[in-house]
């Protein structure tokens, strides 16, 4: 299995699809496999690269704290393994805020931007939802955990879609039969990461083409954070899809997937 050494660990990635170099920065808890259902689409442009942050997955899960910015170095560290000078860049929830150390850390690194859900720091309503989560991997099963999670990032058309019912009962059954879930002491030190991450002040110092996106009613970062994000990022977008949550992705996905392409295609 593809493994790279970079900034202290081994990341696992896998490769899919060909053209310009196209780096998946998953959120917390998710392996990069989790980008399946975009890059089918995505890979019949871009050769898509997607990875399992430190701490899930395949990779390395040393003891925390993570930072945002330690996972930006890591991410540097395996394009530089990869040897790739620049890439299109994709993140969602923590790892919009992994994208957005790239883009500050490294520049040079990112040729566009995509940023899902994003923030840009953490107010004391998103830190409990982050420090309850902690809570909530601590004392429920595999399953239960899943549910909690999709409570907060799904909205109520989605669950009164029997197709999107099914999805969430399908994800809490893969849950209970993983035989490598994530360990508690590794989702914490990701949720160190999210808690500590600001950088408003930094923001304008992105200087590549960016598209903040998300959905309107997204309660696990609510719209006033993407807003904030994209307010700061100069030659930035701003699309928020209405009825949708923080997996907007999943619940507009007809629109998503080639929205992004496109949007990539075009930078």
């Amino acid at each position: 299995m593809p493994h790279v050494e970079t900034n202290g660990i081994k990341l696992y990635y896998e490769e899919v699809g060909a053209g310009p170099p196209l780096v998946c920065i998953m959120g917390i808890t998710g392996p990069g496999s989790v980008w399946s259902n975009h890059t089918a689409i995505w890979s019949k442009h871009f050769r898509c690269i997607l990875v399992d942050n430190r701490g899930v997955g395949q990779s390395d899960m040393p003891p925390g704290p993570y930072s945002s910015a330690m996972m930006a170095d890591d991410y540097a560290g395996l394009m530089d393994a990869l040897q790739i000078d620049r890439a299109r860049v994709i993140g969602c929830s923590m790892g919009s805020a992994i994208a957005q150390q790239l883009a500050i850390r490294h520049p040079q690194r990112v040729e566009s931007l995509v940023l899902m859900c994003p923030w840009a720091r953490c107010d004391r309503y998103a830190r409990d939802v982050f420090e309850h989560l902690r809570v909530a991997k601590a004392k429920l099963t595999a399953a239960e955990f899943v549910r909690y999670l999709q409570l907060l990032i799904f909205t109520k058309p989605y669950w009164d879609s029997d197709a999107g019912y099914q999805t969430l009962l399908d994800g809490r059954l893969l849950a209970s039969e993983d035989p490598a879930p994530q360990p508690l002491y590794a989702l914490e030190a990701q949720a160190d990461a999210c808690v500590t991450h600001d950088v408003l002040a930094d923001l304008g110092l992105i200087g590549c083409r960016t598209l903040v996106i998300g959905g309107k009613d997204d309660i696990f970062t609510p719209q006033w954070m993407a807003e904030e994000v994209a307010a700061a990022i100069p030659s930035c977008e701003l699309h928020l899809y209405a009825d949708a949550g923080h997996a907007f992705h999943w619940e507009q996905i007809e629109d998503f997937n080639p929205r992004i392409a496109k949007w990539f295609a075009e930078r």
